[in-house]
């Protein structure tokens, strides 16, 4: 143990991170995305919201400020993602309804939510990877959705990005 503890003084003396340095060094890098996950989140729980009692943007994003996880999300990711979605539903709404197996209406409302954010990311938003935004949709429905939403999700998703960015899509397919 003597020589590990005198390895780790040689270590930080010559410069070197402590696994504190590194935790915290990922930590920071991660940020970014932890807001946008928890923007994602909000507007999640916003549009499930809006669809249980039909309410305006301007009181979604006023009740959006009581959540816990407010001040952890990017306001202006979920203001833009918010409003876009509701903005598109319909267009979003109608790509959607191509590549489900039943109507609309007989989604369960947390996968709705979640393919009409993603769905929109897809359509409306080509700065994030069609990768990222499949994969942020299979995550929110693994924390919000039934038991294997997930799957479902990842599969119409995928459809979806295949029609939206046939571009990326397909360059990804080729690697």
């Amino acid at each position: 143990m003597s020589q590990d503890k005198a390895t780790g003084t040689q270590d930080q003396a010559a410069g070197k991170p402590q696994a504190s340095d590194k935790s915290s060094s990922s930590a920071a890098k991660g940020k970014g995305r932890k807001n946008r996950r928890k923007s994602r989140e909000l507007a999640l729980k916003a549009l499930y919201r809006n669809r249980m009692n039909a309410g305006d943007v301007k009181q979604l994003r006023l009740d959006s400020l009581d959540d816990p996880d407010y001040n952890k999300a990017d306001e202006a990711y979920f203001k833009q993602l918010l409003t876009g979605v509701l903005d598109h539903t319909a267009d979003v709404d109608n790509t959607i309804s191509l590549f489900i197996d039943r109507q609309l209406d007989e989604l369960s409302p947390i996968e709705h939510a979640i393919l009409r954010i993603s769905g929109y990311e897809l359509m409306f938003d080509q700065s994030i990877p069609y990768r990222v935004v499949i994969n942020e949709g299979v995550e929110l429905a693994k924390t919000f959705g039934g038991i294997d939403g997930h799957k479902y999700i990842n599969g119409v998703l995928d459809k979806i990005a295949a029609q939206a960015r046939p571009n990326e899509f397909g360059q990804q397919l080729k690697k």
